[in-house]
């Protein structure tokens, strides 16, 4: 089961944060992922008078990374268990 998880944890992450994937194969904006998103509203603050859009970005990007946080909080106990077991001496 650690190893399962682990191996979930790393996809479910990669998969999060894929950004080349979905701006290749989308055509439609609409279903554009958040990583995308994050990126335009980045370009959008460099220009001239874009600090109110900067602030949404720091936002955006903390409310991103709160769903792999949930997933490594629930998962936690088996992933350190895994961890620990190899760590045993017998």
């Amino acid at each position: 089961a650690p190893g399962i998880v682990t191996t979930a944890l790393f996809t479910i992450v990669a998969t999060w944060n894929n950004y080349f994937l979905p701006l290749i194969m989308l055509k439609n904006s609409n279903w554009y992922p958040l990583t995308i998103g994050l990126n335009q509203w980045k370009d959008q603050a460099s220009t001239a008078g874009g600090q109110a859009i900067q602030n949404l970005v720091i936002t955006g990007s903390l409310i991103t990374i709160i769903p792999l946080v949930i997933a490594f909080l629930c998962l936690q106990k088996y992933w350190q268990s895994g961890l620990s077991a190899g760590a045993v001496k017998e």
